[in-house]
């Protein structure tokens, strides 16, 4: 019975992966998988050695922090791993944790896969001879991506994002707010501060103060969305969805000390375990932090306005490493600020308030982002985890 080893780094590696064994399964019923996974991986029969969320940790701050637990945690991960004897390894995503491990794996004459491209058209290009060194072979989820990998001669296969095989053309915002409970005449905000804790400590107040100035503006009728929908709303809702106990307690902290701030705050804001793609399908507009979750915004069609903080030292190192004006992955694949970017410094209540007042008010500019969106999806759609799938099984004997 063959065993693949797979590790996932984080939330949005854990439904790459759950796509990927699920149509591993589909052609071979005899394989087993052990590693790192989350629970979407879980639930269908991956065993986790060590918790995912043991690695979701995003900044150069926070990593070294972190650092000789980790260091510990995947050499024994290795250890237990390779007496395992698996066919194949996949790492998916989180490159600084798993090229050691591929190249580990690769020397040792076992395939080390590397699923998701690295973000080397963005930062960090000279990453490219520690990827070849690692790897034996790249499954790239963009279609800009291949051409980098031929051109330093490491197999590649373009297999677009399983995102956009798995979400419709055409969203149903309307059965999304049925399954929510929400009512049809709200204006509704959905607001994703990120998955991970620190993240979520990052921008929890941001977005509620956001939240209170835009309810001030729309009582005071400074927001108009006749344009935006052809009906005048009855008020907004705030839709955040978090996805463990600890990001919810922070959340709540943070609307607890907004209103110390501001007393007579008076915000129609609902926090919701899991169901961020619900929240993004009902929404009329998502403010979200920086990553995965803009894309998903973007295969559903909605306006979004992209924002992310991290610690002073963490960006003021990423910001001389970038190679791109933008961030978002929705800008990346227009190759234009389709959407409002606002980071660190420039992310700030009046700012996100700002920009969501202009998304609001110009119909002409909402109709060229879905259109934008549409031929995203359209490039994307490639049945993904059947292409990942027939090249992983083609490097098992």
């Amino acid at each position: 019975m063959p065993k693949i080893a797979i590790v996932a780094g984080e939330a949005s590696g854990d439904l790459l992966g759950h796509h990927l064994i699920r149509a591993l399964k589909a052609k071979r019923s005899d394989l087993t998988f052990i590693g790192i996974a989350g629970p979407k991986m879980i639930s269908e029969d991956a065993k986790s050695l060590f918790p995912l969320e043991k690695l979701s940790v995003r900044g150069y701050v926070e990593v070294l922090k972190h650092l000789i637990g980790l260091l510990k945690l995947r050499k024994n991960l290795f250890l237990q791993l390779l007496s395992e004897k698996p066919a194949v390894f996949i790492g998916i995503d989180a490159p600084d944790f798993n090229f050691w491990l591929e190249r580990k794996f690769k020397a040792k004459g076992i395939p080390a896969i590397h699923y998701v491209s690295p973000s080397i058209w963005a930062w960090r290009g000279g990453r490219m001879d520690k990827i070849k060194r690692a790897v034996s072979h790249v499954l790239a989820l963009f279609p800009f991506e291949p051409a980098l990998y031929e051109a330093a001669n490491v197999p590649v296969t373009y297999v677009g994002h399983p995102l956009a095989d798995e979400l419709p053309l055409e969203p149903d915002q309307k059965a999304a707010r049925e399954t929510l409970k929400l009512k049809q005449d709200k204006l509704v905000i959905a607001m994703l501060p990120g998955s991970r804790q620190s993240e979520v400590s990052q921008h929890a107040a941001l977005f509620v103060k956001a939240a209170h100035l835009l309810t001030q503006k729309y009582a005071s009728s400074q927001i108009s969305c006749a344009q935006f929908s052809g009906v005048q709303f009855s008020g907004i809702q705030f839709l955040v969805p978090l996805i463990t106990r600890e990001t919810r307690d922070i959340f709540e902290h943070a609307i607890h000390q907004t209103y110390m701030e501001y007393p007579d705050m008076d915000i129609d804001l609902q926090l919701l375990f899991g169901h961020a793609h619900d929240a993004m399908e009902a929404a009329d507009i998502v403010i979200v932090a920086s990553g995965t979750a803009t894309l998903e915004a973007a295969l559903l069609k909605r306006p979004m306005v992209i924002t992310y903080r991290m610690p002073a030292l963490s960006w003021w190192i990423l910001k001389r490493m970038r190679y791109q004006p933008f961030v978002g992955l929705p800008n990346i694949l227009a190759g234009k600020f389709l959407v409002p970017e606002l980071l660190q410094d420039e992310a700030t209540p009046e700012s996100l308030t700002d920009a969501t007042q202009r998304l609001l008010s110009d119909s002409n500019y909402l109709a060229e982002i879905k259109q934008e969106f549409t031929k995203i999806h359209l490039s994307l759609k490639q049945n993904a985890a059947e292409k990942a799938a027939n090249v992983i099984l083609s490097y098992i004997k």
